[in-house]
Parts: C-alpha cells; structure tokens; sequence
C-alpha cells in the first residue's frame, strides 16, 4: 500500500535575495502514510563551503512511527510556461528510521543564476515536492497487486504482430515497419490526422515516409507503444558523435509528430552531450524544431567566455549562422549584455 501528497513551494526570488546561507522557507506541515512531513528550502544554501551558489532542498520527517518509513521524494522547478522542468527534476528513496527527526534532499539543487535565468515567473519560482510513502499496512492481506505492465504488453504487441493483426505498414527507404492505426492516433495527433482524417493515407494499408531514416522511425515508434526509450538508446556512449547524430534525427522527428515528452527526453540527453565544441550544432537543432528548453541551456553555456572561445571557431557555428541568424542576434545581445 502507498500514500501520497504533494505541495507547491512558491519562493518571492527578490526576497530570498536578502537571507543568507542556512536560512530556511518551510512548506506547512503535510501528511503522508500516516507521518507528518515538511519541505525544507535554503534558498542560498545550506553549507558554507557552496558560498551560497546553490538552493538545497530538503524533505523532513516529523513523524513518531516506531516502524521504518521507506519513501520517494520528487521535486522538481516549473518552467516559465508551466511545464514540469527535466533538468532540475530529482527522484530519491529514503528509509527513515523511527523515533526521530531526520531530512533527506540536494544540497545543490539548483544554481541561483539557473533560477534568475530560466525559472522566476512574476517575481516567483515555483518548486513542487511530493511525497510517497509505502505503507506495511495490510501486509497479512493474501492479495498483492502486482505493477503495471502495460508498457511490456504494448511492446510485445509491436513485436509479436501478424499480419492480421496489424492494419497499417510504412516503408521507410526499402525498410518495413506494421503497426496499428488506434495506437499511433491516440498517441499522436498528427497520426491522428493521417490516418483518420480525409487525407489519402487513410485509405493506404502501406504508407511511404520519406523525412525519417528507418532507424529513426523504428525508436519513435517503439516509444509510442512503450513510452519509453529501448534499453540500447539509453545506454548510448554520450561522447560518440553518432549518438549525437542519433538523438538530434530523433528529436526532429518527435517535433514532426508532435510527440513533446519523446521530445524533451531527446533535449535531455543532448543536454548532457553539450561541450564547446558541439552546442553551435545543439543550438541549430534546438532552435530549427522548437526546443525551447535545449535552447535556453545552451544559450547560457554559449556565452561563458571559454566556451565562447571554442564554440565560435566550430564547424557548427558557421552553419548556426547561416541557417538561424537569429540566434547569433540572441548570441550576440547576450555578450554584449554580459558584465565586464
């Protein structure tokens, strides 16, 4: 059994500009599988020695259970538009011993300047915590529910399909690929579109795409049926430019169909791909299908002057200039900007 709560820090940034390092902005008290918790928030830090670079963020246990507690604490910043942000999105299992208090968090969980840069909306940051806590309770009773595996049944039908049971084919450069109409039109809407609507492909049992390498295609749609990456994408060596390549083609056809969580896990992972050497090409890819989020993070590593240094003399800057002049507008202004 588990329970669960979940509660918004919302932080006035200019205020938080006034204490110094230790000093804390507490959530209320809340209440999960039957203890008594609370968020704790250094808004400069909580140790000296991060001369207050960094907000830490911390879940507290209050409770008097004479039991061991086992729970996950998720948080994560909102960014400006609203959505829950990748980058600074943290998961973590705690067991907390009985009788007493303790904390479990990030010490370093986010830099200030990230915040200023990316996170205050209307004067505020906003942090969502939560916490879920796994109860013994009803341990005696005989009848375990097991997890979803709905993801595995979806991938063995991708699979394990027959030709009767699939209704729709691509063929992507000689390659094949069948799969079912219902279960791409629920999960993208522009297959939606295509194979609903009054377009011709509707009435097509094979469909030819011609924007998207096979291998591209065969990741996206193992996705769609999974949400989820295969275990071999995953495991990807990040500094191996193919993989780079990889994630870039994915992310672009992700933008196609409109498939914004595929999408930001790309932006993610290219994220962590970034060096002076490759953000021009990350910039280029970002700002070409509309990833925001990439663009704002390599924007900020770009103009760090040993970055700048490298990433201007790069093959990838010279293509950033001549098919986005505006981001070398964006570069350009941020330099210029910068303090002396």
């Amino acid at each position: 059994m588990w329970d669960s709560c979940f509660t918004e820090l919302k932080l006035d940034y200019e205020a938080t500009k006034n204490l110094g390092i230790g000093d804390v902005v507490m959530s209320d008290e809340i209440s999960a599988g039957g203890d008594i918790w609370r968020i704790r928030c250094y808004p400069h830090g909580l140790k000296q020695a991060d001369k207050g670079v960094y907000l830490s963020i911390f879940l507290r246990f209050l409770g008097k259970s004479t039991r061991n507690v086992t729970a996950i604490f998720d948080t994560f910043l909102m960014n400006r538009d609203g959505t829950p942000s990748l980058i600074h999105s943290y998961h973590c299992v705690k067991v907390f011993p009985p009788n007493g208090c303790c904390s479990w968090g990030y010490p370093q969980f986010v830099k200030r300047s990230d915040l200023e840069s990316d996170y205050v909306t209307d004067g505020q940051v906003r942090i969502m915590c939560g916490v879920i806590v796994f109860s013994p309770e009803n341990v005696d009773n005989p009848i375990t529910v097991p997890p979803s595996d709905m993801s595995e049944h979806f991938g063995c039908l991708l699979d394990h399909h027959t030709d009767s049971s699939s209704d729709v084919s691509f063929s992507i450069a000689g390659e094949t690929f069948p799969a079912h109409r219902a279960v791409l039109a629920a999960r993208s809407l522009v297959f939606r579109a295509q194979l609903f609507g009054p377009m011709a492909d509707a009435k097509m049992p094979c469909i030819t795409l011609h924007d998207i390498q096979p291998s591209t295609f065969k990741i996206l749609l193992r996705f769609m049926y999974t949400d989820a990456l295969p275990r071999d994408v995953e495991d990807l060596d990040k500094s191996c430019s193919s993989t780079v390549e990889l994630l870039q083609n994915l992310l672009a056809a992700a933008d196609m169909y409109h498939l914004d969580r595929l999408k930001l896990l790309c932006a993610a992972k290219l994220w962590a791909c970034v060096s002076a050497e490759t953000v021009a090409t990350m910039l280029c890819c970002a700002e070409t299908h509309g990833c925001q989020e990439l663009k704002t993070r390599c924007l900020d590593f770009f103009v760090v002057d040993e970055n700048f240094k490298v990433a201007v003399l790069t093959e990838g800057y010279f293509r950033l200039m001549q098919s986005c002049p505006s981001v070398i507008d964006e570069i350009r202004a941020r330099v210029q900007t910068k303090p002396r």
